[in-house]
């Protein structure tokens, strides 16, 4: 379906959830990141792509990616994704 129409951004997020669930990584950042640079999400891939990044060993980019998730969430009127993202941050990757 991808291939057929490669800018449908609903099977491209339904695509890295699968990959997701397979534990492909790599296709998940690819596919959140295109996803994420043509549509507008309102959080729930931030958290997807950054426990992926988290997974691949990139905690550097998880972090970011988390933090972007939060102004994201809070902006569409998600402040419990956001705290979940918080609290995320807080426990997983506080020094």
């Amino acid at each position: 379906m991808l291939a057929a129409d490669p800018d449908n951004t609903m099977v491209m997020f339904g695509l890295a959830k699968e990959y997701e669930k397979a534990g492909h990584n790599t296709k998940v950042i690819e596919l959140l990141e295109a996803y994420l640079a043509k549509a507008d999400d309102e959080g729930n891939a931030y958290g997807t792509l950054a426990a992926a990044y988290a997974r691949s060993g990139d905690r550097d980019k998880a972090i970011e990616t988390y933090e972007k998730g939060i102004g994201v969430a809070m902006a569409h009127g998600h402040p419990t994704m956001a705290n979940e993202y918080r609290m995320t941050l807080d426990l997983d990757y506080t020094d």
